[in-house]
């Protein structure tokens, strides 16, 4: 059995292997090959957290998997990190215990990035370069890299809006330092009529900004709303968006950041990203279309990146 501590999954950990295999765990769950178990969330108002257990198991696959993910948001200014949590593999044969990856909330920070670019490739234009990234904590930081890396027939240039102006200046200086071309934007309304791709990273329960500032031809990637209440986006613009895209419809329009919108039109119609990446459905029509995605995050790439990494362990142990 393996037990692995986070620095030996980030010595394992190849983001190419994890791309292409969280991209096929998205074809996967849309095509009705994954078995999901329903998501256990768990709240601790009084310590600004939650706590997420997710599971599933890919028809095919040597294992399934449980994954413990929590957030606890006031922990960075106690020098902790707000995410934490370890992934559970098992036998899809026998049940027995095959690996304990104690990330520390690594591998889901990493799988959600990558989910969040994989859909932001598919859905924004083909010029589309300046990328707004409202939050400026642990997953706005992994955003902007995934981008980046997915997004290489492009110079993408990143705009940091947070409540936290100190945070957005620390994230921008950072991303720069590592290659990337970032700044942080004072003045959210102004970024967001000026942006092409907008990701929202935060943890935030009503709109982020109001509606009428995203203007036509842009894309955006909601990240934030993954339980009951929560909301980045204005309800109308979600409603009056030319496509509609989910990782997978049940957990949006329950718990997601179509919830609202669903709400008030029980028929709103959403896809699920694994057709838009198959090809089965077609995405953007038009350099005019507004195309809004909302990720919940689902079991099946917590399933692909934990299988990434017992391969490569696998594999270095067999040299």
């Amino acid at each position: 059995m393996l037990d692995l501590d986070k620095p030996q999954i980030m010595t394992l950990f190849d983001f190419d292997t994890a791309v292409q295999r969280i991209h096929d765990a998205y074809i996967a769950s849309a095509e009705g090959n994954v078995q999901t178990g329903e998501v256990v969330h768990l709240a601790f108002a009084e310590a600004n957290g939650d706590c997420h257990v997710k599971s599933g198991y890919i028809a095919g696959t040597a294992s399934y998997v449980i994954k413990i993910a929590s957030g606890f948001y006031d922990n960075p200014a106690k020098g902790l990190p707000s995410s934490n949590g370890m992934m559970l593999a098992f036998s899809a044969a026998t049940g027995e215990t095959l690996a304990i990856l104690r990330d520390e909330g690594w591998l889901t920070d990493m799988r959600t990035a990558i989910g969040g670019a994989l859909a932001t490739r598919a859905l924004a234009r083909a010029d589309a370069t300046q990328v707004l990234i409202i939050g400026a904590g642990i997953q706005a930081r992994f955003q902007a890299m995934c981008h980046a890396k997915l997004m290489t027939d492009r110079a993408l240039n990143f705009h940091i809006w947070a409540r936290n102006a100190s945070a957005a200046q620390t994230l921008s200086t950072d991303l720069n330092a590592a290659g990337y071309s970032a700044i942080p934007v004072p003045d959210l309304n102004a970024a967001i009529g000026a942006a092409d791709i907008i990701t929202t990273t935060t943890t935030a329960t009503k709109p982020l900004f109001a509606d009428g500032l995203v203007r036509k031809g842009s894309h955006v990637t909601a990240i934030g709303a993954d339980c009951p209440g929560k909301q980045e986006l204005p309800t109308k613009l979600v409603a009056a968006a030319s496509l509609r895209v989910c990782d997978m419809a049940s957990q949006s329009l329950h718990h997601g950041e179509f919830q609202s919108a669903h709400r008030n039109d029980a028929s709103l119609q959403v896809t699920e990203l694994g057709h838009i990446l198959s090809g089965e459905q077609i995405g953007r029509t038009s350099d005019e279309d507004i195309t809004v995605v909302d990720l919940t995050g689902i079991a099946a790439q917590d399933i692909a990146i934990t299988q990434t990494i017992i391969d490569a362990a696998a594999g270095a142990k067999a040299q």
